[in-house]
């Protein structure tokens, strides 16, 4: 399978001491022979991070909120002007290494893939974590994610995955926050869609550092895959 070209999708809320850093290394990240298309939705940012992304208009695609809206809306902001093959999200806390991206392309062109996921759980990806609350969550919602829809998969709660349009458009998604995650897991899963998975990097940064998801999002994300497991 040929994929000529990868969407990578940057949700963006007040990022302003990152924002540079991930876009220079994703300008610089190597993808072999596949193009990639940069494309930014800023979700209302106040803290100067809309600022700095003016300065990228004339590279990159720029979209952006009048208001916080939540990741998932973000997302699907970004997914409604892409033009790649496939799509990934990127988010702007350099906690995951986009260098990971030519592995995932290279196996989803090798194993005819339509979904790949980035695991932290698997081989060399086995990492430090933002602490046992998140640590404890993610697998739990992996248990949760296999269980419910028979998958096979270490890492429901993995940034990276890494999805054909072709699949992105049958799977209907509707999530604002964090619940886009085990959404589109479940959506994935639902249809029988196999999700391949390969080992990646994360350096994990804790609240204090700015991670933004709480203990109500891990009951929300549960809920979220119970809901899409009843729901026609």
């Amino acid at each position: 399978m040929t994929i000529n070209k990868l969407s990578i999708l940057i949700p963006v809320f007040n990022e302003i001491s990152t924002i540079e850093k991930i876009l220079d290394i994703l300008e610089k990240t190597d993808l072999g022979d596949v193009s990639k298309e940069i494309i930014v939705v800023d979700d209302g940012s106040w803290d100067g991070t809309r600022e700095v992304l003016k300065k990228y208009e004339n590279r990159h695609k720029i979209a952006y909120h009048e208001r916080n809206r939540g990741k998932g809306a973000a997302v699907r902001t970004g997914l409604q002007i892409m033009s790649g093959d496939y799509a990934v999200i990127q988010d702007a806390d350099l906690e995951y290494n986009p260098a990971d991206f030519k592995r995932m392309l290279e196996y989803a062109a090798t194993n005819n893939a339509e979904v790949v996921y980035g695991s932290r759980r698997l081989g060399r990806g086995k990492s430090p974590t933002a602490g046992w609350q998140y640590y404890i969550g993610g697998v739990f919602l992996t248990h949760l994610t296999n269980f419910l829809y028979g998958a096979k998969i270490t890492d429901e709660a993995t940034c990276y995955k890494m999805v054909s349009r072709s699949v992105l458009e049958k799977l209907n998604l509707c999530s604002n926050g964090f619940e886009f995650c085990p959404e589109i897991t479940a959506k994935i899963a639902r249809q029988k869609i196999i999700i391949h998975e390969i080992p990646i990097d994360y350096a994990p940064r804790s609240r204090a550092e700015g991670k933004k998801i709480k203990l109500i999002d891990g009951f929300i994300a549960i809920w979220t895959l119970l809901k899409y497991k009843i729901k026609s």
